[in-house]
């Protein structure tokens, strides 16, 4: 009788701890990640984050170095990607995979395009397009829009709300005049080209070239996380947009990176206001 009963209690026991696995699995899935991804190309435009973040862990993952801390109080993981599509692309992929970010936000430097788009301006992407997409033959080169999934129009999603955030918090720091709101052009090239710019107008009706937005904002659509691209303009995409561009890049890189820290000050006071508000709530139902 008494190794009966030793059986069934160990028995029952064997099933409460694997129910407890069981229940702490679910809830272990249900839980997501609150973290951003913030990237940029090169070392100049993250590096005034970094020093700015409290981090608490560095990996290093396919060559690149992935910061991971506090900034403005908000989870963040950084990263330099390195310059291009496809790297911006392999580094898209690992922090929506290896680090599940809640959403994604690239900042940095470009050229401007659009006849309204100053040196040092912002441009806050409304949606991106793989400008150097087609086909090259004896008869010129063709575009194609099969790099988007609206194959039709070629362009590729932003986070619309993210993107809010972007716009807002750069008309805070350089003011609305300064701030455009557009279609952002990427390719694997640095254009110094006056002819080549206003292709670029006439096609997209773009107000900015650079080299990594589209791959970002197209992995993101592909997995569902919320995007945005944000560029200061550091040179004008002209003749003289090497002259320009080394003139201006770094104080450009810092002038994006500030519009970041706004925008995850704004997020920390939100998050700190909706806390507030579900105490206050939760006190009033229980007096």
């Amino acid at each position: 009788m008494k190794k009966l009963f030793k059986k069934t209690l160990w028995l029952l026991v064997l099933m409460a701890l694997i129910l407890s696995m069981s229940v702490t699995s679910i809830f272990a899935k249900e839980e997501k990640s609150t973290r951003l991804g913030i990237i940029s190309a090169m070392s100049v435009e993250l590096e005034t984050l970094i020093k700015a973040a409290d981090i608490e862990k560095e990996e290093s993952i396919g060559g690149m170095t992935f910061y991971l801390g506090k900034l403005q109080g908000e989870d963040v993981v950084l990263v330099k990607s390195g310059v291009g599509k496809v790297l911006a692309a392999s580094c898209t992929a690992t922090l929506i995979n290896k680090y599940e970010v809640s959403g994604l936000v690239f900042t940095g430097i470009a050229g401007g395009v659009g006849d309204d788009v100053k040196v040092m301006d912002m441009v806050i992407g409304t949606a991106l397009v793989q400008h150097d997409y087609g086909t090259n033959s004896n008869d010129g080169f063709v575009w194609s829009g099969k790099a988007a999934a609206d194959e039709d129009s070629g362009l590729i999603p932003v986070d619309e709300a993210l993107s809010k955030l972007a716009y807002d918090s750069a008309c805070s720091i350089l003011g609305a005049d300064k701030v455009h709101q557009g279609i952002i052009a990427t390719g694997d090239q640095f254009i110094a080209n006056e002819s080549y710019v206003a292709e670029l107008q006439k096609k997209f009706k773009a107000l900015a070239c650079e080299m990594e937005g589209a791959a970002v904002a197209r992995v993101a659509d592909q997995f569902d996380v919320p995007c945005a691209i944000i560029r200061c303009m550091s040179d004008k995409a002209d003749g003289l947009a090497h002259d320009a561009y080394d003139f201006n890049y770094e104080e450009a890189s810092k002038t994006s990176a500030s519009v970041v820290m706004d925008m995850l000050a704004k997020l920390s006071e939100a998050q700190t206001s909706s806390k507030d508000k579900n105490s206050v709530s939760t006190t009033e139902t229980v007096g």
